[in-house]
């Protein structure tokens, strides 16, 4: 019987492992772990509350024309992605959007500004949407669990959000509804956790 019983137990074990192994193989966006009792996760939640924001989303258009302003309206002067995402040749973002913000005439700016890849649209999606489609590979440019975590806690375009400037009138953008800090402290906390992504 004693034989029995740690025959069970290696079995067991090993069935573990084998889901480990399959659940973690290559670059896949599927995460082990646990939320909550009630499917939350505070570090999801604080994350997905800033990516959803309209700092985020105005570069993450459905489209090819990004968004702008507080009431993420087309942008102005029919400005197109163009097949770089930095606009059309001799028109590109760059011919307006400097490197830092322009606080005299209202022109945002920041490191690398452009559209994020049609493949990366966020526009008018869940914040599920959004996290299963950043987290995979065939989708956010083959991009690893710690990729992912440079580019949304270290880029200087997504940092950006909480400098926004002012508008043409001199009015202050909007900013994020989570600090920064604590919103890099979440983004860290949820890939730390296995990047769990709830069912909605």
């Amino acid at each position: 019987m004693k034989s029995i019983n740690v025959l069970y137990v290696i079995i067991f074990l090993a069935i573990g492992i084998l889901s480990v192994s399959f659940a973690t193989q290559g670059n896949s966006y599927y995460a082990l772990g646990s939320l909550s009792s009630d499917g939350s996760s505070e570090s999801f939640d604080k994350m997905m509350s800033v990516l959803m924001h309209k700092r985020c989303v105005n570069c993450h258009p459905a489209g090819d024309i990004p968004l702008q302003g507080e009431d993420s309206h087309l942008h102005n002067f029919n400005i197109s992605r163009g097949k770089d995402d930095h606009g059309l040749s001799g028109y590109q973002c760059g011919t307006c959007h400097q490197k830092e913000n322009n606080n005299y005439s209202g022109v945002p700016g920041a490191p690398e500004w452009a559209l994020a890849p049609l493949e990366m649209a966020w526009e008018g999606k869940t914040r599920v949407e959004i996290a299963t489609q950043m987290m995979d590979p065939t989708r956010n440019g083959n991009r690893s669990h710690d990729e992912i975590l440079k580019h949304l806690t270290e880029h200087k375009l997504v940092l950006w959000a909480w400098d926004p400037g002012v508008d043409a009138e001199g009015t202050p953008r909007e900013k994020p509804p989570v600090p920064k800090m604590e919103y890099i402290a979440a983004v860290k906390q949820w890939i730390a956790d296995g990047a769990i992504i709830p069912e909605n």
